[in-house]
């Protein structure tokens, strides 16, 4: 696939085993003591395993834990952003010495992998919420869930025996090789990635159709991971995305993969985090909006741009797109944001969160210089009968 992007750190990680070595290990792993994992913990097993968290091929050891929370990158000197880590509680870690291997299996205790152990060292939850995070309430998902983890880190390379098992969007499921192979196929080679966890609006669809007037290509790459609970469900945004791209995108120049991670909501953080896995797919280009990754008001508008300029553009490798507010002018007649519109916002289409979900509970449809009817209808659908918390 000569042509393509590299992955992050030269090389793509593959920690899947096959055949006789799969086998091996399965009869192995009985042996052996359990750690059960959370569902965000599953889905970094995943992304690790098919290389999407490339260099990664394990859970972080107390070095690259502290490295990336202090300086924002590996102790190698790549860039890196988020810990990926794997917790047990004092119970959980009792006996387990470097040296040993551990089975790690799901809720219903199908074991998924062996961790060979190189470290068993302390959680600072504490300094991990305010440095990734940027506060230490509880009241911000992702610090909760940090707070909701064991008392103990396990470091170590992974070998994954059997991959989770997932009921929805096969058809949509392609690891970081197959959509590199997919790009390659098609001849794409300038490629833009698009991350969601939401239905695409107007807006949205405004800066993918931009981006798209400079590269070859866009992968629509919604996140299915675990979100948190007032999210909209996953199988609700596939159909919006997938009436959205029927209807008014150039088929030929779109791919709709799902990505098997679990959201963090740490804003800029994220957002650099994001654009990695991004380039392991194979994407040369990410879109960055406003409040990327963000939650609640934990996070400046634009602060998932400007982190950024913390980075060597070589080291990153893959080229962030930044785009500013965007909206529906009537007086312009059309999509345009800040950086393009002169007009005052009284002739701007632009709605909250909350009036477009009470719009939907009541039936009805947002303007459609917001939503698209199509999507909004599936909305509809799907809100019937709920309830304004």
């Amino acid at each position: 696939m000569e042509g393509l992007i590299k992955a992050h750190g030269g090389r793509l990680v593959n920690r899947l085993l096959e055949d006789k070595a799969r086998d091996e290990a399965a009869a192995r792993a009985k042996g052996l003591k359990k750690i059960h994992l959370n569902d965000r913990e599953i889905s970094d097993v995943e992304m690790i395993a098919i290389g999407a968290f490339s260099p990664l091929e394990g859970f972080m050891c107390k070095d690259d834990y502290h490295s990336v929370m202090d300086t924002m990158h590996l102790k190698s000197g790549l860039p890196w952003t988020i810990p990926v880590t794997l917790s047990a509680t004092a119970d959980e870690a009792k006996g387990i010495t470097p040296g040993m291997e551990v089975a790690l299996a799901d809720k219903s205790h199908n074991i998924l992998a062996i961790l060979s152990v190189e470290e068993v060292f302390a959680h600072d939850k504490e300094k991990e919420a305010i440095q990734v995070y940027g506060t230490s309430e509880d009241k911000h998902p992702g610090v909760k869930k940090v707070y909701e983890m064991g008392e103990y880190l396990l470091g170590g390379k992974i070998s994954v025996i059997k991959r989770p098992e997932h009921a929805e969007f096969n058809d949509c499921r392609l690891d970081p090789k197959d959509t590199r192979a997919l790009f390659t196929e098609k001849g794409w080679k300038r490629v833009v990635g698009f991350q969601t966890r939401n239905p695409i609006h107007r807006a949205h669809e405004y800066i993918q159709k931009c981006a798209l007037e400079v590269v070859d290509g866009i992968l629509i790459h919604p996140l299915v991971g675990e979100t948190k609970g007032d999210d909209i469900p996953a199988t609700v945004r596939m159909k919006c995305y997938r009436a959205l791209i029927d209807n008014y995108y150039p088929k030929d120049r779109v791919a709709l993969v799902v990505n098997p991670a679990a959201m963090r909501y740490a804003g800029p953080k994220e957002a650099v985090f994001h654009a990695l896995i991004r380039k392991n797919y194979g994407c040369t280009h990410f879109i960055i909006g406003r409040d990327h990754a963000g939650v609640g008001n934990y996070y400046g508008t634009f602060d998932a741009h400007y982190i950024f300029e913390n980075f060597d553009p070589l080291a990153i490798g893959i080229t962030p797109m930044f785009f500013d507010y965007t909206f529906y002018c009537k007086k312009c007649t059309g999509m345009a944001s800040y950086k393009s519109c002169p007009h005052s916002s009284e002739y701007h289409i632009i709605l909250s969160g909350t009036k477009v979900r009470e719009m939907l509970r009541s039936g009805i449809c947002p303007p459609p210089e917001f939503s698209r009817p199509e999507v909004a209808a599936i909305l509809i659908e799907a809100m019937k009968g709920q309830v304004q918390p």
